[in-house]
């Protein structure tokens, strides 16, 4: 290598497997040298890639910021570099290789004679595996060997204090996803990075911390572009997606009704296809590549026509599907019985109040989008009147549109209530900007006009905030005095006499008052 380097004047470099074959040989210039794609060596859930990488410098120089960064990212066992010299007795070796733990990435050792330099590579390798091992199991003890572990990225122009609710909710999100979080990530910027979204340094560091962690996938709580994910995805082997495909993806867990599979596969591939790049269909990881002409151009375009001729059937499906509920609000509005539908932000408890009130066991969890399906049942009242009440998928901030189109069908309920009951999580931190952004999207849904009582929940929590932040506390019980809301513990059913009674005398007028 040295011999050739010098006569041709260029960096050369070799990729060295573990069994000590050459499976590539690269050709640079004299400034540097470029990596090909490695996909014959993915990382995968590996912390090493299984290469050694072995190049020249034409002037003898150390490594490059370039040279590590490569090393960092690329996960190499060892680079070495032979530092030329004029005089072969001169001709010198450096290597420098991963470091466990969360301090510098790399360890650079100090440069030795060619000719004497000897390495005991196995037994480093070796070594060096299981001292990574052991740093990413104490920083991710906690996570199953099957689950997704995550770093969480939030790129903003917001306060502080909004950029971490924001990131705050995406932790939820996440671990609703099953999605185990191992760091967090905030840049403020003034202008967002059109490649990257965060500054490429910046990045660059992420990618190398997400390495050190044994992070399998990057979260943004912004929405990424086609070309932003396709940046950010040539970077690293991690899988990249942002906040609108966690939700995604939550929803299709957790849809089982007909409705909630076709409005989500509907939402994903709408989703999906302005993403789809050469490489075929994939939702797990969306990048480009190589190929992007010719025959791979026409994969590529047959992809495209079976996601919109799947798009197409399946938006007839959905009508049929909607005229079918329409034909059942229809006998609703025949039977002459109120409807009454529980709207709020996701996870403030909309199910578990439909069970209390019509004694039913529609599913419950403490996880963000629980019920995705919607529920109807009915609510008997004294003197044999009855309502229909029905259970509603939660709103959340930054929905994505594909969702909203998608949804559609199943807000449709909503069109037909009698009554809203706008039911907030009154102990979350952040109640009021939940409150405006249910507001917000009954707007958008051209609801703003419907009659709605507020209704507070989990008051039964509110006794531990008090103690723990008495000026929360006291921001929550103004908030329901300008709300007029009428507080309830869902979990609770005789604190449900209050709301039962305001929903009778808004029906019945001759109804007492609460």
């Amino acid at each position: 290598m040295v011999e050739i380097s010098r006569e041709i004047r260029r960096q050369v470099g070799v990729l060295v497997d573990r069994h000590g074959a050459v499976e590539y040989v690269i050709v640079g210039d004299e400034k540097g040298i470029f990596i090909p794609e490695l996909s014959d060596y993915p990382l995968g859930r590996r912390l090493l890639r299984g290469l050694r990488y072995i190049h020249t410098h034409l002037k003898g120089e150390s490594f490059s910021e370039d040279d590590l960064t490569d090393l960092a990212l690329l996960r190499f066992d060892l680079m070495a570099i032979l530092q030329l010299h004029q005089d072969d007795r001169r001709t010198a070796i450096q290597t420098a290789f991963l470091t466990a733990g969360s301090g510098q990435p790399y360890r650079v050792e100090a440069s030795e004679p060619l000719a004497t330099f000897r390495m005991d590579f196995g037994s480093i390798v070796s070594h060096l595996e299981r001292e990574l091992e052991k740093s990413v199991a104490t920083e991710a003890r906690e996570v199953s060997a099957t689950g997704e572990r995550a770093i969480l990225i939030s790129v903003t122009q917001q306060s502080h204090e909004e950029a971490d609710d924001s990131l705050d909710e995406l932790r939820e999100l996440a671990r609703t996803a099953g999605v185990s979080v191992l760091d967090a990530v905030v840049q403020r910027r003034r202008q967002f990075n059109p490649r990257y979204l965060m500054g490429e340094g910046k990045m660059r560091e992420v990618v190398i911390r997400a390495l050190q962690l044994g992070a399998t996938i990057l979260i943004f709580d912004q929405e990424l572009s086609p070309a932003q994910v396709r940046s950010i995805s040539e970077m690293t082997e991690l899988k990249v997606i942002d906040r609108s495909q966690l939700i995604l993806d939550i929803f299709a867990r957790r849809a089982t009704s007909l409705d909630g599979k076709v409005q989500v596969e509907l939402a994903q591939l709408k989703y999906i296809l302005p993403r789809l790049t050469g490489r075929g269909v994939q939702m797990s990881r969306l990048m480009g590549g190589i190929g992007g002409r010719g025959p791979g151009e026409t994969k590529l375009e047959t992809d495209r026509r079976r996601i919109r001729d799947r798009i197409a059937k399946l938006e007839r499906e959905l009508d049929e599907l909607s005229r079918g509920r329409q034909q059942r609000r229809q006998k609703r509005v025949r039977a002459g019985l109120p409807i009454v539908s529980i709207v709020g932000y996701t996870n403030a408890g909309k199910s578990t109040l439909l069970n209390a009130l019509t004694r039913s066991r529609v599913f419950t969890e403490n996880l963000l989008f629980a019920t995705l399906d919607t529920s109807t049942r009915r609510l008997r009242f004294p003197r044999e009147r009855e309502v229909i009440i029905t259970d509603t998928v939660g709103f959340i901030r930054s929905l994505p549109q594909s969702l909203m189109g998608a949804f559609k069908a199943t807000l449709e309920e909503l069109q037909d209530a009698d009554l809203l009951l706008h039911l907030v999580d009154c102990a979350s931190p952040r109640v009021e900007e939940q409150i405006q952004q249910v507001e917000r999207i009954l707007e958008e849904l051209n609801l703003a006009g419907k009659p709605r009582i507020m209704v507070f929940n989990k008051v039964d929590l509110l006794p531990a905030l008090k103690k723990k932040n008495p000026l929360a506390f006291m921001k929550i019980r103004q908030l329901s005095r300008r709300f007029n809301a009428i507080t309830v513990s869902a979990s609770d059913h005789a604190s449900l006499e209050p709301l039962l009674q305001e929903m009778e005398r808004r029906f019945w007028s001759s109804a007492p008052q609460p």
